[in-house]
């Protein structure tokens, strides 16, 4: 079933075609070399900037197209759908994670040293916010940023940070105030080569093998006072506001991946022979594949529905908590269905249904784990009684 997304225009579809070619001829060919490095190169990232693929919203007197975020949901979206998940989830870190933090809080002088060069790829941004006893849950955070005159001095350690090895900036959640719980967070802006920072070691995953992620050390890192981003305690709202958009983005990405993987499935199972037919002849093939199908397309629904509220700036935590439980869970599902259709080949990871496979399960936990965004719409239902 084909969806109406009269959301994208001509310009969009347009762009659509360039993001299109430049994964095919910039990083499918490269993309396996890449997870055996387990980093995709620096080099990429500055062809990405000449393309306009990085923070294509961003405002032109920073260098950026002034675009609406369509265009980032364009490149979200196509990046999924090819399986370039190393740079498609390095990407969506730098543009939809680390940049808008920027922009929303950042002084005039930090935009203007940063944002230029995060949208020609010469900069990458990274979100440092997990730590080895908080993910899901920032308040607890226990990174401290002490104020001495006009620093801050940083020490903590933040682990399972995406883009790690290659970030030249990270958006560190730390506390201000130790005593004032959520209020007592605040984010601060950090250059990747401020002396006492320090990085482990490129992190080996089950998925998103491409892209690089870290264990990031602070040790007394001294850091201006005006690289914080937004009000000092102000760092958690901050937080909960663009966490909406985060949460999007992994909904768009997510259906996207259910769509091509069924999409997969059913060429190769109206070609695969089983016992003198094939296995789309199979009625539980149909069943299986028809109830996937149906939900799919549910949750496509809902997803360009956030989109549209997203557009209009009228998409809540709740809502986004909706999409991102409900697409990744229906996002590891599918793939999980589809690649017991290949049977033995979709264990081999050189079918598209196997990276598909072990690129997922992190959805379910990147950006809030599916049992908090439960606990964020619970909440939301019980305090309207």
């Amino acid at each position: 079933m084909t969806i109406s997304r009269p959301f994208f225009t001509e310009e969009h579809e347009a762009f659509r075609e360039t993001v299109r070619r430049f994964i095919e001829e910039e990083i499918l060919p490269h993309h396996e070399a890449w997870e055996e490095a387990q980093i995709v190169p620096r080099e990429l990232w500055l062809k990405a900037g000449e393309m306009g693929l990085l923070c294509p919203n961003a405002p032109e007197e920073y260098g950026g197209m002034g675009v609406d975020w369509l265009f980032n949901v364009v490149i979200i979206e196509e990046m999924a759908r090819a399986g370039a998940s190393g740079p498609g989830s390095g990407f969506m870190v730098h543009s939809e994670m680390a940049a808008p933090y920027i922009l929303a809080g950042g002084s005039d002088e930090l935009k203007a040293k940063w944002l230029p060069r995060m949208i020609e790829g010469k900069a990458i941004g990274a979100l440092a916010i997990t730590e080895p006893g908080a993910g899901s849950d920032a308040k607890a955070i226990r990174t401290r940023a002490v104020r001495d005159g006009d620093d801050y001095v940083i020490s903590g350690q933040k682990t399972y940070i995406s883009n790690g090895q290659n970030a030249d900036l990270f958006i560190v959640a730390c506390k201000t105030d130790p005593d004032a719980g959520a209020k007592g967070v605040s984010l601060v802006l950090v250059d990747g080569n401020a002396p006492g920072l320090e990085r482990g070691r490129n992190l080996k995953k089950i998925g998103l093998k491409a892209q690089d992620t870290s264990e990031i050390f602070f040790n007394d890192v001294r850091v201006p006072v005006a690289n914080r981003l937004g009000p000092e305690g102000g760092g958690f709202g901050m937080m909960m506001s663009k966490l909406a958009q985060e949460r999007l983005s992994q909904a768009v990405r997510s259906i996207c991946v259910a769509e091509v993987s069924l999409e997969q499935t059913v060429e190769y199972t109206s070609e695969r022979q089983m016992f003198g037919k094939t296995v789309a002849d199979f009625q539980n093939t149909q069943f299986v594949l028809a109830q996937l199908d149906a939900e799919t397309t549910a949750l496509r629904v809902f997803t360009d529905w956030c989109i549209t509220r997203f557009m209009d700036g009228d998409l809540t935590p709740v809502e986004a908590a909706k999409a991102k439980l409900l697409v990744t869970d229906l996002h590891c599902k599918v793939v999980d269905h589809c690649l017991q259709f290949f049977g033995g080949y979709g264990y081999m990871l050189e079918y598209p249904i196997a990276r598909a496979y072990t690129d997922a399960r992190i959805t379910r936990i990147a950006g809030g784990a599916s049992e908090v965004m439960k606990q964020i719409i619970g909440r939301d239902i019980f305090k309207k009684q």
